[in-house]
């Protein structure tokens, strides 16, 4: 029987790099049966929203959907379509594999990590204050003198819940996936409860699933009972350690072969998992997942780059590897690691690849999308 997945071809570029995935992952066997629904700017004029209800609909739905870039009206209408996304579907764990390719003009290449980012809180939460409010007045006046008068205010929510369920997902990926360390980034030492309260929530987790905790590292009295009615020593053997996200930036750029799985709060997550895809080639090559308890949503790390549409012209890789997750998530192990395989070997190759993947961005023998979607169905026919 065909899967039915919702997909979103996006805008700007996004139609462009949703047909060459569209087709690659056809390539692969899979039967799915695509439901196609519309978003973004391009269709603001006839919905009056770049984010019609019938789209969040046909997500929760079908429960799996694959999306391409989307542009976020400036001045008016969602901060973000993304954002409004994760918030009413509660995709509350981002997942960005960070993965070294052969064939990749990278100063690294012995990097193989995942992000796990939350989704839903933290700074991004959207409880902001503007400048002379009375709310941000309020505010000030409370803090006894230790604002401005003259500062607008956003508030850092961090809660157990939200904490729980992302270091859940990050244990439970390690596990499914055969990874060896999970790590967990906050700033603790600065932001005491609420960092604070993400790594202790994140050790008790890590103790109930059975982790070994790397040396200095605190490990709690108890574990949640929650957690450990569900989980109790499933992942013995991973090493559970934390850093500082000031002191991860630096491990990263000076020895990012050592972690594994990372684990962070909603933006630090947002920033060091562009941090580490640039280790692997940029936003080019990486691809994303927004998990939540019954949906999820898998799309590319990077902009609709609006200027190149039309021009079949952009790097269609981390779209399809994004396909490449779904496929994953559907439980289609064969199909997903046959097409990794083939992405894999199109970019060692170097020759049926865009322009940004070329060593001379102008090399003539650059190929544009369509065509790399092409090169990658041959060789799944091979």
């Amino acid at each position: 029987m065909a899967y039915k997945v919702t997909l979103i071809p996006g805008d700007g570029t996004g139609p462009e790099l949703s047909d060459a995935t569209r087709r690659v992952i056809d390539a692969t066997g899979v039967d799915i049966d695509w439901e196609v629904v519309e978003a973004g700017v391009d269709i603001m004029e006839k919905y009056g929203t770049p984010l019609p209800d019938e789209v969040v609909e046909s997500i929760k739905r079908n429960k799996v959907a694959l999306k391409g870039p989307i542009t976020t009206p400036i001045g008016k209408g969602f901060r973000s379509v993304n954002v409004a996304l994760r918030k009413t579907l509660d995709l509350y764990a981002c997942v960005r594999p960070c993965k070294y390719y052969s064939g990749i003009r990278s100063k690294y290449q012995d990097v193989d990590l995942v992000i796990v980012r939350e989704n839903t809180e933290d700074l991004y939460a959207g409880v902001e204050f503007d400048l002379n409010t009375a709310e941000s007045q309020q505010i000030i006046a409370m803090s006894g003198g230790k604002i401005p008068r003259d500062s607008a205010i956003s508030i850092k929510p961090i809660s157990v819940t939200g904490t729980r369920r992302i270091v859940k997902q990050a244990f439970d990926y390690a596990i499914a996936n055969g990874r060896k360390s999970v790590t967990a980034v906050a700033k603790a030492n600065i932001m005491k409860y609420t960092d604070g309260l993400f790594y202790k929530v994140a050790r008790e987790v890590a103790k109930a699933y059975g982790a070994q905790f790397e040396p200095g590292t605190p490990e709690p009295e108890h574990a949640d009972s929650v957690v450990g009615s569900q989980v109790a020593g499933t992942g013995a053997g991973i090493v559970y350690n934390e850093r500082l996200v000031d002191n991860m930036c630096m491990q990263l750029v000076q020895k990012p072969e050592l972690y594994d799985v990372i684990v962070l709060p909603n933006l630090y997550g947002d920033i060091l998992s562009d941090l580490c895809a640039g280790l692997v080639g940029g936003l080019g090559v990486a691809p994303g997942a927004n998990l939540g308890e019954h949906t999820a949503v898998f799309e590319p790390t990077h902009g609709s780059a609006p200027k190149y549409k039309g021009l079949n012209k952009v790097n269609p890789i981390a779209m399809i590897l994004s396909g490449m997750l779904m496929l994953r998530h559907l439980g289609e192990i064969d199909a997903a690691n046959r097409l990794e395989a083939a992405v894999a070997k199109i970019i060692a190759e170097g020759k049926d690849v865009t322009y940004d993947m070329k060593p001379d961005r102008n090399d003539p023998t650059a190929i544009g999308t369509s065509e790399v979607a092409d090169a990658i169905i041959r060789e799944l026919g091979k």
